[in-house]
């Protein structure tokens, strides 16, 4: 809630970046003396709900009631846009700190407004710091702490909406193993049912085997696998479904893989050769991203 650039320490005897948030929202404005008359136990609170996702005004304004002087009253300010980050933000960072609108929706909004804030003054050197502490190695990728090392995004500001997903793949063998598994003469039984399962199964475990995937509450996961005679090959197509704040085409892609390595397994022993492939985003809708269909 505090940040370094900002040289306020935990005494709070000046106003942070987050305590500003929260009495701009609140649409009040405090001297620094009239600030520094609240005692230390509402200051803290004024920060801690300045950095809130959404600023709880009423409690704010309570907070600064007792403030000698009191706070004047002003017309409280929009948030940043979370989707695009501000021209006068671009510019003030230039190219030399570039702010993606991907980085940028990954910040939070106290990170957006601090941001903004620190871009109104354009001082070179606390430009610097501030793009260093609040988007640092992030705009190499937004699953990269801003000081370096993973991180997962957080998507607590997203809208929940319903996410779809498609994705296919292919399972290429000899003319041998196709006609093998098309008498349903294969030693490991059910190829193409277990399979399917295996998709489904993959599908709800995918948070557990990509690093840095969300969990999601899958509405819907469908695999289906036709036999293609021409190509001896095995045809994968599969369709995950969510109502929720990120998307589900690693679910979808997931599924497809393990089908088809499923697949793979149950028949290696009578071809060894086979190839997997490939597998691809046949289409996806919903979230801040849009549609798209390959």
């Amino acid at each position: 809630m505090l940040y370094r650039f900002d040289d306020v320490d935990d005494r709070l005897e000046l106003l942070p970046l987050a305590a500003r948030r929260a009495l701009d929202l609140a649409g009040r404005r405090l001297s620094r003396e009239g600030w520094q008359s609240l005692s230390l136990a509402d200051r803290r609170r004024i920060v801690e709900l300045g950095a809130a996702p959404v600023v709880d005004v009423p409690a704010v304004v309570e907070r600064v009631l007792g403030a000698t002087p009191a706070a004047s009253a002003l017309p409280p300010p929009a948030e940043p846009d979370a989707d695009t980050p501000p021209d006068a933000v671009l510019a003030a960072f230039g190219e030399e700190r570039p702010i993606s609108p991907a980085v940028w929706g990954a910040l939070t909004p106290l990170d957006r407004y601090a941001l903004a804030k620190v871009a109104e003054r354009g001082r070179p050197e606390r430009l610097a710091a501030a793009y260093a502490e609040i988007v640092g190695q992030t705009a190499v990728s937004t699953h990269v702490a801003a000081s370096g090392g993973a991180r997962m995004v957080d998507v607590s500001e997203k809208r929940t909406t319903h996410r779809r997903a498609e994705a296919r793949s292919l399972v290429t063998m000899s003319s041998a193993a196709f006609a093998r598994l098309r008498a349903a003469d294969v030693a490991k039984g059910d190829v193409l049912g277990t399979a399917r399962i295996a998709g489904i199964m993959a599908a709800k475990r995918t948070h557990e085997l990509i690093p840095l995937c969300h969990p999601i509450a899958l509405t819907k996961v469908t695999v289906d696998l036709e036999l293609d005679p021409v190509a001896s090959a095995v045809r994968i197509a599969t369709v995950a479904e969510a109502t929720d704040r990120t998307g589900v085409e690693m679910e979808a892609l997931v599924a497809a893989s393990v089908a088809a390595l499923t697949v793979y397994d149950m028949l290696k022993s009578i071809d060894r050769g086979m190839t997997l492939g490939p597998t691809e985003l046949a289409s996806k809708s919903g979230g801040r991203s849009g549609d798209y269909r390959r």
